[in-house]
């Protein structure tokens, strides 16, 4: 039986435990995480093995390894580990530096994970913004009814999120094709089959289901997931209704979209709330890293914003309207723009490893 040589790469060990898994060397490797862990599979069980290899610092094996995607941090391993090594910490940690490591460009993959950065993400929409405002002569609260196309018409609108949606496509086209290539799939299966079934899984969040010691994650997320579904559906209905029905907004408050939208906003809304509780109250869950909190609080800015813009739209208190809905775009920019970066990266990274993991074993 031949050898193997093993370089640790100390760099990388220190990365992880700056990245959240500051735990990490209390794991002694009993392997009771992988007994407790209600989702890990029988052959190649997680979390043991990559606690091992993040200690040894083989960033080469974890960076590309999809089992890191699989886990779903419902904190039962942290809960029954008899050392505090939090497992569900570093496998977090793993997945930060898994999408820095495969984001496209590769510096945007580290500014969305260093809070001086932040300011310069920032910066960008609201200079896009202002200069469109100033291009069209709109900087001033404009007079009569409040109808937000008069500030920043919708062309100009699209104009500028149909670019940043297109390079966000691109960054993950790019990022998921290297990951794909790096996990080298099993000789082909039933691809079909294993896109699908995944997918189901996805749309029931039917491994968050599993999750033992912290049943408040599968209704968090499951109110995230269908809260942001329902708010991409209504905003493509809108464009459908200006360019295709010639129907001009805004839509009254009873019409069908306007009713998704605001439901999904508030799905969104108590979805995130009921994550952010889990971080306080579960002793067992993760306080959060910034890259944690940077999601966050962006999802939270995108849906107060929103729902305030509207409120003031209603109430028609302009000065306060026209502003909110700037700040809203600025939000909702951050939140889209730089997503192939941020936490949000992994609905994909985590189905393109869902897929990988069916498809090994589809023949």
């Amino acid at each position: 039986m031949e050898g193997q040589m093993i370089a640790p790469n100390l760099k990388f060990v220190k990365d992880v435990i700056a990245s959240g898994g500051e735990s990490l060397k209390k794991c002694f490797q009993c392997a009771t995480c992988s007994v407790m862990c209600s989702i890990s599979p029988d052959k190649k069980p997680f979390p043991r093995k990559e606690m091992i290899w993040a200690q040894w610092g083989l960033k080469e094996r974890l960076i590309k390894n999809p089992d890191i995607w699989l886990c779903h941090e419902c904190n039962d391993c942290t809960a029954y580990c008899p050392r505090g090594a939090k497992p569900s910490n570093v496998f977090a940690a793993l997945r930060s530096l898994s999408i820095q490591h495969y984001a496209f460009p590769r510096f945007m993959g580290k500014a969305m994970s260093d809070a001086k950065y932040l300011p310069f993400l920032f910066a960008l929409p609201v200079i896009i913004f202002l200069a469109v405002l100033r291009a069209i002569g709109n900087l001033k609260i404009p007079p009569g009814e409040i109808v937000f196309s008069k500030f920043i018409p919708i062309k100009y609108v699209d104009t500028i999120f149909m670019p940043v949606a297109g390079f966000v496509l691109l960054s993950f086209a790019v990022g998921l094709s290297r990951f794909w290539r790096d996990i080298k799939p099993a000789p082909k299966g039933n691809f079909p089959k294993a896109f699908f079934s995944a997918l189901i899984e996805i749309l029931t969040h039917g491994r968050f289901k599993k999750c033992g010691v912290n049943k408040i994650r599968y209704y968090a997320h499951l109110g995230i997931f269908y809260g942001f579904a329902g708010l991409f559906l209504a905003t493509n209905l809108v464009l459908v209704y200006l360019y295709v029905l010639g129907v001009k907004t805004p839509l009254p408050i009873s019409n069908p979209v306007k009713i998704l939208a605001n439901l999904s906003a508030l799905l969104l809304f108590v979805g995130i709330t009921l994550v952010v509780y889990n971080r306080l109250t579960n002793k067992d869950a993760s306080r959060g890293t910034y890259f944690d909190w940077n999601l966050i609080l962006a999802i939270y800015a995108v849906t107060i914003s929103g729902i305030l813009t509207e409120v003031a739209r209603l109430v028609n208190i302009a000065n306060a309207a026209y502003p909110l809905y700037f700040i809203h775009l600025v939000f909702v920019f951050y939140l889209i723009a730089y997503l192939p970066y941020s936490k949000l990266a992994h609905l994909l990274y985590r189905t393109t490893a869902m897929v990988y993991e069916k498809y090994s074993q589809t023949m």
